[in-house]
C-alpha cells in the first residue's frame, strides 16, 4: 500500500465518522415547552407528559421535550403566545382570554351555553378550526385546543343565589367574554392572570372569582375563599398549546409525523379530561370540608341566571357578525347545529 493510499484512508476515517455524527445529530431534536404554572399543575399530567412521552416513544428518543415551568423562559402569562411566535419557546401553553383581541372567533366557545350544546369544548374548537379560526393563530401551529369545566363563582365570603346578589361586586375574570358575562349580572369584572387571583382575593381587592373549579386546587384558592357557587351557565375558558410554525415546518418528516400523531384532538381531549378530573377532586374536597360552603343552585335559581347569560351569548355573536366576522357560522360549527 502506498503512502498516498494509506494517508488517504487515515484521513477518510475521521471524515466519515464526523459525517456520521453530523447525520445522527441532525435527526435529534429537543423542543422547549414553556408555561407559567408550577409542575404540580394539571397541565403537567394531562398535556405536557402525554405529549412528551408520545413523541419520544414514536421517534425512538430522537424527539425530546424539555419543559420550562413557572415562567422559566420569561414571567407573565399574558406573553405566552408571543414567546412561541418569537421562538423564545418552541411550544407554549396559554389562555386565549389573556389576548382577547386576537381570538374573537375562537373565544365564542367561552360563551354560556356553547360547550353544553357542543358536548365537549375540544371537539367544538376542532370542528371550527380549519375553516374559520386559522387566522387567529398566526406564526404558530396549534397542538391542542380545549376548554375548562364550566365556570363557577369562588367567593371570599359572599353567598350568591340570584343575579341580584352580584350587584356591585368585583369579580375576577380571565378575558373579555367572561367580563361580558359578569357585567350582564350586574357586577364589575376585574381582568387579571390566574397567578394573581390568590393575593387579590386574600387582600379584598376582589370579592370573588369566576373560573373553572379546577383552579381551586391548582392555585390554592381554597385557602382564601369560603363560598363556592355551581350550576349557572357562566361559560368556560379556552386553552391553547401552540408551536412555533417555523420550528414545526423545519422538522424532518418523521419527527413532524410524531408531533401530528400526538396533538390536535388527541392531545386536546387529554387536556379537557384532565381539567374535569381535577374539578371532581376539587369539588369533592370542598363539599366534604365543614369550613366551606358549596352552593349548588336549584333549577329555579339556575333559570334566573340563564335567562340573562344565554341571551348574552346570542347578542355577542350578533355583534361580531355586524363587524364582518363569521361568528354565527363559527357558533354553528362549534355546536354542530
Amino acid at each position: 500500500m502506498s503512502h498516498v493510499t494509506r494517508a488517504a484512508r487515515l484521513l477518510a476515517a475521521p471524515i466519515a465518522a464526523a459525517s456520521l455524527f453530523a447525520a445522527t445529530s441532525a435527526w435529534a431534536e429537543t423542543l422547549k415547552f414553556a408555561h407559567f404554572v408550577p409542575p404540580a399543575h394539571t397541565i403537567t399530567r394531562s398535556v405536557v407528559e402525554p405529549f412528551s412521552t408520545g413523541v419520544k416513544d414514536a421517534t425512538g428518543g430522537k424527539l425530546d421535550v424539555r419543559v420550562y415551568p413557572g415562567g422559566e423562559l420569561g414571567p407573565g402569562p399574558v406573553e405566552q403566545y408571543a414567546r412561541a411566535v418569537t421562538g423564545v419557546a418552541d411550544i407554549v401553553w396559554g389562555l386565549a382570554g389573556y389576548n382577547s383581541q386576537q381570538f374573537p372567533l375562537s373565544m365564542i366557545v367561552e360563551l354560556p351555553g356553547v360547550v353544553e350544546a357542543a358536548g365537549h369544548g375540544y371537539s367544538a374548537m376542532w370542528r371550527a378550526y380549519d375553516k374559520y379560526l386559522t387566522n387567529e393563530f398566526p406564526a404558530t401551529v396549534p397542538l391542542a385546543l380545549w376548554t375548562s369545566e364550566p365556570n363557577v363563582l369562588i367567593m371570599r365570603t359572599k353567598e350568591i343565589r340570584k343575579p341580584a346578589d352580584m350587584a356591585g361586586l368585583k369579580i375576577r375574570v380571565s378575558g373579555a367574554f367572561p367580563a361580558k358575562v359578569i357585567q350582564s349580572l350586574g357586577a364589575t369584572p376585574v381582568q387579571m392572570p390566574a397567578n394573581e387571583m390568590y393575593n387579590a382575593l386574600q387582600t379584598g381587592l376582589i370579592d370573588g372569582i369566576m373560573t373553572g373549579a379546577s383552579a381551586i386546587l391548582d392555585f390554592k384558592l381554597n385557602e382564601v375563599a369560603e363560598v363556592y357557587i355551581e350550576g349557572a351557565s357562566l361559560g368556560n375558558i379556552l386553552f391553547f398549546v401552540v408551536m412555533n410554525k417555523a420550528k414545526y415546518d423545519g422538522l424532518p418528516a418523521d419527527l413532524k409525523a410524531a408531533v401530528d400523531a400526538n396533538s390536535r384532538e388527541k392531545l386536546s381531549k387529554s387536556g379537557e379530561e384532565g381539567w374535569l378530573a381535577t374539578t371532581a377532586v376539587s369539588m369533592g374536597r370542598l363539599k366534604a370540608d365543614p369550613a366551606k360552603k358549596v352552593i349548588t343552585l336549584s333549577a329555579e335559581e339556575i333559570a334566573a341566571f340563564n335567562a340573562i347569560t344565554i341571551p348574552l351569548r346570542d347578542s355577542v355573536v350578533a355583534e361580531l357578525d355586524k363587524q364582518g366576522l363569521p361568528a354565527s357560522a363559527v357558533l354553528a360549527a362549534m355546536t354542530g347545529k
